[in-house]
């Protein structure tokens, strides 16, 4: 009689098994997972989404990004090998993207409507939430340096601006000429879009502040995520903006929980897409929130904001994550997206398409 009121109690306070739990009961799913007792070293990075298809991309183009997302990609993952800090890694692969005109960050930044560059970037620690951002800059040469530099050096999260770049010189952070981030092929993209918008009919134009028409206008980023030795999660984003933006607007990249997010609970997140959407559902928070309340594995849970939340909005982009036992994540929902990760074997693995 006891025992049948002890199953009649548990089955009242526990009506139901979490959708996790029941994945990880699986063979196959606990042979992919790692235990808390024996985390893995975990890094995936990304460049950016958008029209990304075979027929647009030349095969010496493509070779050009495959090889920098793999020169990224090792760098920090050598980083991890070295038992330095996953705050290192993901700075020291994105400071290569931001140093490569072939992505939307530093060098490779679009234009904004009056044909300026505005850089954004933010980075966080899993292991004690700290974050810092910075947005609206248009002199430094790796936003993500001075976005952990407000992290670690100051009591802020977010600094914009020239405020920005007068902190960046109390830290020695590099500054340059506006010009340095000028490049042929991100101009042409804002005269493209200058010439669409010109000629299009009055009443037609884009909702107020600039967001361009064409999805690869709108579209750059690039990010970093990673499980260190110590079982602690890092994640940061860099980027250039959007084409023709006007109005000082600002997008998810140096929002943390829409853009950045990690936590040593559940996981690291850097987005990518049309930030306008991920700010309004705080996507990288949401797929954190999903494994912590729900016991979502990691790729169900980016799946599920993604493909479910983000897609019935409107909005297009992906993430990459890392889990707390190293296993990754990766979704979106356009053509391509430039990525890169370390597998279980520890070898580099390059995807576009």
């Amino acid at each position: 009689m006891k025992r049948l009121f002890t199953l009649v109690l548990l089955l009242t306070l526990f009506p139901f098994v979490p959708s996790g739990f029941a994945q990880r009961s699986s063979g196959a799913e606990i042979k992919q997972l790692q235990g808390p007792q024996d985390p893995r070293l975990g890094f995936v990075i990304h460049g950016g989404v958008g029209v990304v298809s075979r027929a647009s991309m030349t095969p010496e183009k493509e070779k050009e990004y495959r090889a920098k997302l793999e020169e990224a990609v090792l760098a920090g993952y050598k980083v991890l090998q070295a038992g330095k800090p996953g705050l290192d890694a993901v700075e020291a692969a994105i400071r290569i993207l931001e140093d490569s005109p072939l992505f939307n960050a530093g060098k490779g930044a679009v234009f904004t409507n009056d044909g300026k560059n505005e850089l954004d970037a933010s980075i966080m620690d899993g292991k004690t939430l700290a974050a810092g951002a910075v947005a609206g800059l248009r002199r430094v040469k790796n936003p993500i340096t001075l976005a952990r530099a407000v992290m670690e050096k100051s009591p802020h999260v977010m600094m914009v601006g020239e405020g920005a770049e007068k902190f960046a010189i109390t830290q020695n952070i590099q500054l340059v000429d506006p010009k340095y981030f000028w490049t042929q092929e991100r101009w042409d993209a804002l005269q493209r879009v200058l010439k669409e918008e010109k000629e299009k009919p009055k009443g037609s134009s884009a909702k107020a502040g600039g967001a361009a028409s064409e999805p690869s206008n709108r579209f750059g980023t690039v990010g970093a995520v990673a499980l260190d030795k110590d079982g602690n999660l890092a994640a940061g984003t860099s980027t250039g903006g959007m084409t023709n933006k006007k109005f000082g607007r600002v997008g998810d990249a140096p929002i943390i929980g829409a853009g950045t997010y990690a936590n040593n609970a559940t996981c690291a997140v850097s987005a990518t897409g049309w930030g306008e959407y991920f700010i309004r559902l705080g996507v990288a928070r949401d797929i954190s929130a999903l494994m912590e309340y729900r016991a979502m594995p990691i790729q169900q849970a980016v799946d599920t904001v993604i493909k479910q939340k983000l897609q019935k909005l409107g909005g297009d982009g992906g993430v990459i994550a890392v889990d707390k036992f190293g296993n990754i994540g990766i979704s979106f929902i356009t053509e391509g997206m430039y990525r890169a990760y370390i597998n279980a074997e520890g070898k580099p693995v390059v995807e576009i398409y």
